[in-house]
């Protein structure tokens, strides 16, 4: 699996990023003596492995107790002018070394050199172990390269699950990276019968490297553009957090939040001139042809890991008089947060309501104000109460389709729904300049109380930036939600983490799954500590068995209104 945060109680640390997830590699170093022992006593085994959940490296513990202040980086065009307190830049450059990547030993790796993952292999250790409910599985995974060598390094993203496809029941697990060519996956046992492991390759380390370097160098590789209009005469400019050049630009940094864009200056019209947003397109050209040999759809791109052996275990059930907390256990770092069961998901961190009739949905949030922000993933909240509560109608705002802002009503049970996009950057394809909000401008602008209800997703359109661009958004939402909770406590405010999605080779340059975990891992660091709730949907997109899709199956959408919904009503137990 990749690593997934589990749902965090008010006040209570967010679940765990991928690199935390698992530990550290430094904390396991004796595993990876073990595995490789282990595999030695194997030697039927020749293929590498992938893993895929909680990430974990040999150095990272030293790296986030150091705070790395000696990690230098490219400031980012107007970041650099950025004026950040003592503790906002410990802070970044904390999570920037939280999220630091292991390194080939070379810049340049040749493609036969490259991870396969058709000759990389996975063992389970002590497959034909007694199991029962709640116990550990741990599995081994070694990685090749094309020649049929065994790496020497590490630095692969994976991802792996376990799961029961009759009982379309699912979890991720915990990966740590020994650095060395060989990686541990640990998974929970959660539920009874015969449990398969799979791994897969996201992306080999070569690839890593090269979507580290376009995240630092080429942040333009999407662009946007805006429109603007005098009369009869409109001209289209391009847009973005910076601009190159020396060409006169429009301002359009918030005055609030500080957030910075620019776009050129018409030739011919003034700034305040401009009507509306757009995605421009996505630049072509990005890689050598070296570097394109390590984005393959069907060589290393997602591709699985197969075992050397057997790849399922038999689990028993737990004893009665044994304890049965596996579940719903209050510990917001567990890991990992949850597990399908049925199709249904069983979160490990909070009680979960199943909200199968509409009418349940209705009294739940009768006498309740939900605001959505964020982007079209957490559009599909909006989509899917509003076509499955019949009550709940939506009032045409002559909104443009998929980008809106949007509402819905229930007059009969006094519910308003809304959603609105984020600030810029964001990729939708045209959004009147009248509409472009920030999050945290409108959090400011909301009174709260036990009846308003928040859900925020902010993640897949900043995946083409340097990581200080998004830490700043961060900043100003997190600092909007702290002061709205001190003006109005009851407020209920829940985040939408990331989620995985189908990757080939032009889409992993501006969206890969890499880039998206790297920020999830910073977003739950940075909303640690506050009274904000989490819906893991990054763990309950991976655990199932559905492909991957950035909007996911309405299967998945359910499952996290029922988490969103149980923190809006929880349970009595």
């Amino acid at each position: 699996m990749d690593i997934q945060p589990a749902a965090a109680g008010p006040g209570a640390r967010p679940p765990p990023g991928p690199v935390e997830r698992l530990g550290f590699c430094g904390l396991f170093s004796s595993f990876c003596v073990d595995g490789f022992r282990e595999w030695s006593r194997n030697r039927h085994l020749d293929d590498d492995t992938v893993s895929g959940s909680s990430w974990i490296t040999e150095n990272n513990v030293q790296h986030s107790l150091s705070q790395t202040a000696k990690t230098t980086r490219k400031p980012y065009c107007g970041y650099k002018q950025q004026t950040l307190s003592k503790r906002e830049q410990a802070e970044q450059e904390s999570l920037l070394a939280a999220i630091q990547w292991p390194k080939p030993p070379s810049r340049k790796i040749a493609f036969v050199q490259s991870t396969d993952p058709a000759r990389s292999d996975f063992m389970i250790v002590k497959p034909s172990g007694f199991f029962k409910v709640g116990d550990q599985l741990e599995v081994l995974v070694r990685m090749k390269d094309f020649q049929g060598k065994l790496k020497q390094y590490g630095g692969d993203y994976l991802q792996a699950r376990i799961h029961s496809p009759l009982l379309k029941a699912g979890a991720t697990g915990r990966i740590v990276d020994c650095r060395n060519g060989l990686y541990k996956v640990f998974f929970t046992l959660l539920w009874p019968g015969e449990v398969k492991v799979s791994v897969s390759l996201v992306h080999p380390s070569e690839a890593i490297q090269v979507l580290l370097r376009l995240r630092e160098e080429r942040p333009d590789r999407v662009y946007f553009k805006s429109s603007f209009k005098s009369g009869r005469y409109s001209e289209t400019t391009e847009c973005n957090v910076c601009l190159p050049g020396d060409l006169p630009v429009c301002n359009f940094t918030d005055l609030y939040t500080g957030e910075p864009w620019f776009c050129y200056k018409p030739r011919k019209l003034s700034c305040a001139s401009r009507i509306n947003h757009a995605k421009g397109g996505y630049q072509k050209g990005l890689l050598t042809q070296e570097e394109s040999l390590f984005f393959q759809s069907d060589v290393n791109i997602k591709r699985p890991i197969l075992s050397s052996g057997p790849d399922s275990v038999i689990v028993k059930p737990k004893a009665f008089t044994e304890s049965s907390n596996t579940d719903r256990a209050e510990d917001p770092t567990v890991s990992p947060s949850g597990y399908y069961y049925e199709d249904e998901w069983r979160s490990r961190t909070h009680w979960i309501h199943h909200f199968n009739k509409s009418d349940d949905i209705t009294k739940c949030l009768q006498g309740k104000v939900i605001h959505l922000f964020g982007d079209s993933t957490i559009r599909q909240w909006f989509e899917y109460l509003t076509a499955f509560v019949p009550d709940l109608v939506e009032f045409n705002l002559g909104s443009p389709k998929n980008v809106g802002p949007f509402m819905s009503v229930d007059l009969k049970h006094n519910i308003l729904l809304k959603f609105r996009c984020h600030g810029p950057p964001i990729r939708f394809s045209t959004v009147f300049s009248s509409e472009l909000r920030y999050i945290a401008n409108e959090l400011n602008g909301i009174v709260g109380g036990r009846n308003t209800v928040i859900a925020i997703t902010i993640w897949s359109h900043f995946s083409t930036f340097p990581v200080e661009v998004y830490i700043r958004r961060l900043r100003n939402i997190r600092r909007s939600i702290i002061q709205l909770l001190d003006r109005s406590p009851k407020t209920l405010i829940v985040i939408r983490t990331a989620n995985v999605q189908e990757l080939g080779p032009e889409v992993s340059l501006f969206n890969s799954d890499w880039y998206s975990f790297q920020l999830d891992s910073v977003m739950r660091k940075m909303f640690s500590g506050i009274a904000v709730h989490f819906v893991d949907a990054w763990e309950m997109s991976l655990a199932h068995y559905l492909p991957h899709n950035l909007h996911p199956k309405e299967v998945i959408v359910k499952n996290q209104i029922d988490a969103f919904l149980s923190y809006v009503c929880p349970l009595q137990t």
